[in-house]
């Protein structure tokens, strides 16, 4: 049974920079008051040029290209999305329209945890030897759905995409084990009331109408330390690894907090967890394999090394996974 090793990885963020500064002159916060309560500085928002399809489509170029490939030589493409350019079409279907591509394509929702457990997807399709070579897209832009009247939201979250290449390999590489989870009896703590109701262009036509993201900060901030840590071990556990043998931590982006939190029940010092919410803030789906692909490109990963991946979402869904990082051997298998 093959093993799916990331051979390629890119992101895409907006060129908006929105600052703690300029968000002080929208709404009653400082940033001292959003710095000390979640780690963020700024965060990049989407422009009307801008959308879900044309960050995940640039994130998308960029890890094909890393990987060697062509659109043509993806097979599958899965996008893990909340925010999709369109009700009916799946964003993977743009995304694969957008690249060239003609892979089969699909989405996956399970908001902030999607682009673990799309990982997961795409890595049992690949196990299955269904298929060699797949793409996996996290992306959203979930600053359309924000209202930026409200401090304890407006703060947390960003716009961006991320993306990996998956390739079948004979080398233990790609993820090991992995666990996901949902409790739908939590989902009132954090949603988007009525979103389905509304495309982009009526809501801009009903602008008391449109639907923004509600969310308990004290429910989700209790949960997501539980989750995260407790998801983190057991995968561990799954992988039958032990705590020092990880390497690397690449969390959810959500909370300065949380993250240390997860740092410590891992025994990991902070130089070996990625962090980079400060400059980006919560982008839901795509934090993970943003914070991947800078990982990669600032030479933090090496060969053989083991990484752990966990997030927690709306749902409230949470998914983790341990990968092993490295490329050896996978020309040979996905021939």
């Amino acid at each position: 049974m093959p093993y799916a090793a990331i051979t390629g990885w890119g992101f895409a963020v907006p060129d908006r920079v929105v600052t703690n500064a300029d968000l002080e002159r929208m709404v009653e916060t400082s940033d001292e008051w959003i710095v000390s309560r979640t780690g963020i500085k700024e965060r990049r928002i989407v422009s009307q040029d801008d959308s879900t399809t044309s960050l995940a489509a640039l994130a998308a170029i960029r890890a094909v290209e890393q990987a060697g490939l062509q659109p043509t030589d993806i097979e599958l493409i899965v996008v893990a999305t909340c925010t999709a350019d369109d009700f009916l079409v799946s964003q993977a279907a743009l995304v694969q329209a957008a690249i060239g591509s003609k892979a089969a394509a699909f989405d996956v929702g399970s908001a902030c945890a999607g682009f673990v457990t799309a990982l997961d997807v795409a890595t049992q399709f690949i196990r299955s030897g269904s298929y060699k070579r797949v793409l996996v897209v996290g992306a959203d832009t979930l600053s359309r759905y924000i209202d930026f009247t409200d401090r304890s939201t407006c703060v947390l979250f960003g716009d961006g995409a991320g993306a990996i290449v998956l390739e079948a390999t004979n080398e233990e590489r790609g993820l090991l084990a992995s666990v996901m989870g949902a409790d739908g009896s939590g989902s009132e703590h954090l949603f988007v009331p009525g979103a389905a109701r509304f495309a982009p262009e009526s809501a801009d036509l009903f602008p008391d109408a449109r639907p923004h993201v509600q969310m308990n900060g004290q429910a989700v901030y209790k949960f997501a330390v539980n989750v995260m840590n407790e998801a983190s071990i057991e995968a561990i556990e799954k992988a039958e690894m032990k705590l020092d043998d990880i390497d690397m931590l690449i969390p959810h982006q959500a909370n300065i907090r949380i993250i240390e939190a997860a740092a410590k029940r891992l025994n990991l010092p902070m130089d070996r967890v990625w962090v980079n919410l400060d400059r980006y803030g919560n982008t839901t789906a795509a934090t993970i394999p943003i914070a991947i692909s800078e990982a990669a490109a600032a030479g933090k990963l090496n060969e053989g090394d083991n990484v752990v991946v966990v997030a927690f979402g709306a749902g409230l869904a949470w998914a983790a996974g341990v990968l092993r990082w490295g490329v050896a051997g996978t020309r040979n298998a996905a021939q």
